[in-house]
């Protein structure tokens, strides 16, 4: 049984604290399924919504290459310079204007049993709370022979960077089920994401795993249910309800990305300069990113996904009246409007980059079907209606590189917003 429209947004308000009474979920069609609709008039700029995430986890491979983050709420741990110093491969590399940086240590704690750092004692207390006791692994945080680590492992061997998804978000859901007084509560929670047929579950499946995807998907649910059987949710460790679970979270994970080192940026764009030290300044940043871009590529973020009540039921739209971000250095997601919002208005975001929605119809339609199992029919794709069905050599190229230089499951999940 789905949990009502009121019970998803009131348990939002109440977990978020910062949800604004101006939006309401409603039922589009048999095609879109849900969408989130303005009660009232919504400015340009406004805040529209922030949400807590139902549950969230750092992508594995992230973690394992030092991107140091909260084990709860994705925080970056590092300090900006120590962050500027390990992403530049230089360990004396100093950065002005070092009281911007937002990272308090002293603040810092690790579970004292498994030792997984904590940005406060708050996420420290609410992990616990929620789900961790059940996934401390204790004194065999290292032990590669736990059943934990032997899923987690097995998900690195299958699921390389760029990451799009975790198994570990997955653990989480079970974990917080398997603590929760009122399980049932949360099982009606986690039952408010779409839900998809038999063969576009395969589809997601397939794009996530790669062409053996049945036989890693089996790999995996074994060691999912040696390490977190749970009867409350048993249908979830059967063939088919893993994998209506994996594609759940495949189509509704949200990527959230961290940064010290962005906020530490975008502090020092707010400091009121002179103009000679302000252009000084703005060089020092430019050549900063283009030694970090020299050593180590694209991957700058503290990176995982997290599930979003609300967030789920914005629709896509190629020409978006809303956008997703995560200016607080955490987990918790800011919705914006990009423009006027009228009541009763569907608020839409988008689920393609800057340089797709520049991308033809066709293209564009090609990476929403390939990655979310939908045609899209949003104002600007009605009016490009009557294009050739054909890419342009320049959108030819650049699909070509891509697939060079990623995994065939690199685009699914949502965009991956900036902080």
């Amino acid at each position: 049984m789905a949990a009502s429209t009121c019970d998803v947004f009131s348990f939002c308000v109440g977990v978020a604290g910062r949800a604004r009474v101006s939006v309401e979920v409603r039922f589009v069609s048999s095609a879109k399924g849900k969408g989130l609709f303005a009660t009232q008039l919504i400015r340009k700029g406004e805040t529209i919504f922030v949400e807590r995430p139902l549950v969230a986890a750092q992508f594995l491979w992230n973690a394992l290459y030092r991107y140091r983050a909260c084990d709860h709420c994705l925080r970056a741990l590092e300090k900006a310079e120590e962050n500027a110093q390990r992403l530049t491969g230089k360990p004396g590399q100093v950065l002005p204007h070092p009281e911007l940086c937002t990272v308090r240590k002293d603040l810092h704690q690790n579970c004292p049993h498994c030792q997984v750092m904590y940005c406060s004692a708050e996420c420290r207390l609410a992990a616990t709370e929620q789900y961790h006791q059940v996934l401390c692994p204790g004194p065999s945080q290292d032990d590669p022979l736990h059943p934990l680590n032997k899923l987690q492992e097995a998900w690195r061997s299958i699921h390389y960077p760029p990451e799009t998804a975790s198994i570990m978000l997955m653990a989480r859901m079970v974990a917080t089920v398997k603590q929760a007084k009122d399980k049932d509560r949360w099982i009606r929670l986690f039952s408010q994401f779409c839900n998809k047929t038999a063969n576009e579950e395969e589809e997601i499946v397939h794009k996530l795993l790669g062409d053996k995807f049945k036989g890693q998907l089996e790999l995996l649910r074994r060691l999912f249910t040696e390490a977190l059987y749970e009867e409350a949710v048993s249908q979830w460790f059967t063939p088919d309800g893993f994998r209506s679970l994996f594609a759940l979270v495949g189509t509704n994970g949200q990527g959230i990305g961290t940064s010290s080192l962005s906020q530490w940026v975008h502090a020092c764009d707010a400091l009121e300069l002179k103009p000679q030290d302000r252009e000084q300044l703005d060089t020092f940043i430019d050549q900063l990113y283009k030694d970090i871009e020299a050593a180590t590529g694209e991957f700058l973020n503290c990176e995982g996904s997290g599930l979003f009540v609300l967030q789920s039921c914005c629709n896509h739209s190629c020409v978006p009246n809303a956008e997703t971000s995560f200016p607080e250095n955490n987990f918790l997601l800011h919705v914006t409007a990009l423009e006027d919002i009228k009541p009763g208005e569907e608020i839409c975001i988008s689920y393609l980059d800057c340089c797709q929605r520049e991308r033809s119809r066709h293209s564009r339609h090609k990476i929403l079907r390939e990655n979310y199992l939908f045609v899209c029919s949003c104002p600007k794709c009605l009016a490009e209606a009557d294009e050739p069905n054909v890419t342009s050599e320049e959108e030819e190229e650049e699909e070509e590189e891509e697939e060079e230089g990623e995994p065939e499951d690199a685009e699914l999940g949502d965009e991956m917003t900036d902080v």
